[in-house]
């Protein structure tokens, strides 16, 4: 009998939920907790700026460039099959 008991509340358990709702946080707290995100955000110098920028160009560039070879091989390669 007190097999069955435990049984039954560990059936009970697991039918509640695991997550339950929180509760709907005001407009006030969030601008907070957005106002105290924004503070912990490092913004980079002038200098790590243009190269990272820099970096980011030329890497397109490149990746554009090799695209655009695939591109052609794949074309020519096509055309010589029909």
């Amino acid at each position: 009998m007190a097999e069955t008991e435990a049984n039954e509340k560990a059936e009970a358990q697991e039918t509640k939920p695991k997550n339950p709702k929180t509760p709907k946080t005001t407009k006030k707290s969030w601008f907070k907790g957005l106002k105290a995100e924004f503070a912990k955000i490092i913004w980079p110098d002038k200098e790590t700026l243009w190269k990272e920028s820099a970096v980011v160009v030329v890497v397109s560039v490149v990746l554009g460039v090799l695209i655009a070879l695939a591109d052609l091989v794949i074309r020519a390669g096509i055309g010589v099959i029909i």
